[in-house]
């Protein structure tokens, strides 16, 4: 997160969901201990509370917002106010009980989706239709046998997550034709001369690099082609 993001990823995201905001910096050693540790119990609420990161170096209107004097520093916003927080390396039990704090309740539907079985997330989805956990999980089973098209209408009910997006782009692609034959560069190349022009073989293009490795150098090469093309 950036100052010019804070409005945007902290202020209006609270009013939907808790936001904590970690306040660090590359030379902060006891950052380096806590922030892995937020990261992973943040992550196991499973989207009940979210984490930003904030470099107060290269952020320091953030920084001033907060009136940091010493990091680490933790903050909960909710409905766009500090509702919590502390400063230092906590422990993981002391960051576990603030991030309970912040985490309601597991509902029916979250019980339910976490089982993680068809029948459990359909039912799920019967109690609460937009259950980010359970359309996700629901998704995956569905492109993975090639019903797609249900896929996409679920997958729709949700804000999109890196997840959710690969989801969606595996499914689209799915539902096209099979041309499993050819090298993957080989339908990229094929594309790309259409992109301008042709806006299935654009989304096609793009699916195909949102389902690439997040590491594969090529994403990023065929990314800069693209926009080459485009602009």
């Amino acid at each position: 997160m950036t100052d010019a993001t804070f409005q945007a990823d902290v202020i209006d995201r609270s009013e939907d969901v808790p936001v904590v905001v970690d306040l660090w910096a590359p030379w902060c050693e006891p950052c380096r201990t806590l922030g892995p540790t937020l990261e992973k119990v943040v992550a196991e609420t499973e989207g009940a509370v979210e984490l930003v990161k904030v470099n107060v170096d290269e952020n320091p209107h953030v920084a001033t917002a907060f009136q940091v004097q010493s990091i680490p520093a933790v903050y909960a916003v909710r409905a766009g106010k500090v509702v919590d927080g502390f400063v230092g390396a906590v422990a993981e039990p002391a960051v576990r009980e603030f991030v309970a704090r912040l985490a309601p309740e597991p509902s029916e539907a979250d019980r339910l989706a976490g089982r993680g079985d068809e029948d459990s997330l359909r039912a799920a989805l019967e109690l609460q239709p937009d259950h980010p956990g359970a359309v996700a999980a629901l998704a995956e089973l569905l492109v993975g046998r090639g019903e797609t098209e249900e896929a996409l209408e679920l997958l729709g009910r949700v804000p999109e997550t890196d997840r959710t997006r690969r989801l969606a782009a595996e499914a689209r692609l799915a539902g096209r034709d099979d041309r499993s034959g050819d090298s993957l560069e080989a339908r990229l190349d094929g594309l790309l001369t259409r992109v301008r022009a042709d806006e299935g073989a654009r989304q096609e293009f793009l699916d195909l690099l949102e389902t690439m490795d997040p590491g594969d150098p090529r994403r990023l090469d065929y990314r800069r082609a693209l926009a080459s093309q485009l602009f």
